[in-house]
């Protein structure tokens, strides 16, 4: 594999001539909470208060959309942001999805998903589980699902500017920057390593050692 370039720089690197397109494509970490726990509560309210869900039920829909979303993060991380660009235009559209984050790791400002990306893929997921659930079980699905968009968003700032001294956290940022700075092509879990694991794409031992 050829030697990745990485800055250590903490500014943030231009990407669009446009100011407008420049603006859309850095956000505060603290965005998405302010975006999405209302989202979170008010769906929550609907599968229990409107829909009546039981208690059971909505913490087992809960549960199966945070763990969708786990296997969501992983696919789009290994499959979408990390794919093979050919031609120019594509390898722009590589750099704008994910390139410029492994370029530029330590930019503070492009490491939660900004609101003009999010918004538009929050939607069209609730649409497409509405496809296969009744109006209050997915309820119930979309808000662990979001929940777990939410809890990955704020492990990933957290990751790369938060100093770990042991257990859980400490184990999962060793494994975010081995992908960052050993293996770009290993290790697509974020929140967890667990679909990692399932699939393969764990690091070699000698950088997990």
């Amino acid at each position: 594999m050829p030697k990745q370039y990485v800055s250590n720089s903490t500014e943030s690197s231009r990407m669009f001539k446009s100011d407008l397109l420049e603006a859309l494509s850095k956000v505060h970490y603290s965005i998405p909470l302010f975006i999405f726990i209302p989202v979170i509560f008010y769906f929550s309210w609907k599968a229990l208060f409107v829909g009546q869900l039981p208690v059971l039920s909505f913490v087992g829909y809960y549960g199966g959309g945070l763990f969708i979303w786990t296997f969501t993060e992983y696919f789009l991380h290994r499959f979408v942001f990390h794919f093979t660009p050919k031609g120019k235009i594509m390898e722009r559209l590589h750099f704008i999805f994910h390139g410029v984050h492994h370029d530029y790791p330590n930019d503070a400002k492009r490491l939660v998903m900004p609101p003009s990306v999010s918004i538009p893929l929050a939607t069209a997921f609730y649409f497409l589980f509405a496809l296969m659930m009744s109006e209050f079980l997915v309820a119930a699905f979309f808000a662990g699902f979001i929940s777990g968009y939410l809890f990955y968003d704020m492990s990933h700032y957290a990751l790369h500017h938060a100093n770990f001294k042991a257990g859980f956290w400490k184990k999962l940022k060793k494994h975010h920057m081995l992908h960052h700075y050993a293996e770009p092509d290993r290790g697509y879990g974020v929140s967890s390593d667990f679909w990692d694991r399932i699939f393969g794409s764990t690091f070699h031992r000698t950088n997990e050692n």
